[in-house]
């Protein structure tokens, strides 16, 4: 939605043709891996640079953060205006984000490095998104629990914010984005404990292992949580080799088909879902502005919102329909 809005101001503004350069600007969508979450991105990467009449490309780097790396710094012997990355470890990448921000239009999406100097961050408040997931787990288990997590990686500032905003919700803490809980320490309150905190650095088999692992170690668990696109249906593959299919409660994140399937079926109570295909949409709308010499598209603060929500059994059809839209299904 956010994309549309922008689009219509550029096409008021003079239509999305025009750009101070003679030449198309070139741009560049970067990812944090290789995910099927970041197909819709795509989409919305392709979609945009045909409205705006601007050239984009999109990377999936699929060797972490060195590859991520690479990639830009290609990008930028290239000649690429304006580059939109998800950081991969935002602290230590903030000295080469720098230097990439002296060189080209430089934004985040997905997940931020509010230290950099980044013109500013396109996504959730992944905070607030992780507390969101955090009333879900209390809807699924309300008498509290023992609960695993399992994430990609938490050098991601957005898998960081997610954790803490689950955990401080289902703590009955108060909101606190800085406050941080070591994955390898005991955290219980009101009711709920969380027993781990597994990561797999995008490694599938890592991923699922990491889920067997913990179905070995604690036998009494309540809830099983994926914050990242490709965590719940290992966690759904995982519990339907061991028989524990619909024994032990699974909340998800993102919008993965076999976890929507998993909410048709029971076998997933919720899930809280970004937008990827606005990330990618207006990702490249952005760049465009900045291109053309139009920074009023940056809100004070630098943070263009796009709000998650939650997706149960009774929101999953029409959902699913209008992801299946996007990707022109």
């Amino acid at each position: 939605m956010r994309y549309l809005m922008l689009l219509l101001l550029l096409v008021g503004c003079g239509g999305p043709g025009q750009s101070t350069n003679s030449a198309e600007p070139k741009v560049a969508f970067v990812t944090n891996g290789v995910a099927d979450f970041w197909i819709l991105a795509g989409k919305g990467v392709e979609d945009a640079s045909a409205d705006l009449k601007i050239e984009a490309s999109f990377h999936m780097p699929p060797d972490g953060l060195s590859d991520q790396k690479r990639i830009i710094e290609d990008l930028l012997v290239k000649g690429v205006q304006g580059i939109a990355v998800s950081p991969i470890d935002p602290t230590n990448q903030t000295p080469f984000l720098n230097e990439v921000a002296s060189r080209t239009k430089l934004i985040t999406h997905d997940s931020d490095a509010p230290d950099s100097q980044r013109l500013c961050f396109v996504g959730v408040d992944n905070y607030e998104a992780g507390w969101m997931c955090g009333e879900v787990v209390k809807e699924a288990i309300p008498s509290g629990g023992r609960i695993a997590v399992f994430v990609g990686r938490l050098e991601q500032e957005n898998a960081r914010l997610r954790r803490q905003g689950m955990i401080d919700y289902l703590l009955g803490r108060e909101a606190d984005p800085t406050r941080y809980d070591e994955p390898g320490e005991k955290i219980s309150g009101n009711g709920y404990e969380i027993v781990a905190t597994l990561t797999d650095q995008f490694d599938m088999a890592k991923g699922k292992a990491n889920v067997e692992d913990t179905l070995s170690a604690y036998g009494d668990l309540d809830c099983m949580v994926g914050l990242f696109a490709y965590n719940t249906p290992l966690i759904l593959e995982a519990l339907g080799q061991s028989g524990k299919l619909g024994k032990i409660k699974v909340v998800g994140f993102d919008e993965d088909e076999r976890t929507l399937d998993g909410i048709r079926a029971g076998t997933v109570h919720a899930t809280v879902v970004q937008d990827p295909y606005e990330y990618g949409a207006l990702s490249i709308a952005v760049l465009k502005s900045l291109l053309s010499g139009d920074d009023t598209v940056i809100p004070p603060g630098g943070f263009l919102k796009v709000p998650a929500k939650v997706i149960g059994k009774d929101q999953v059809d029409e959902f699913q329909k209008d992801m299946l839209k996007k990707l022109g299904k």
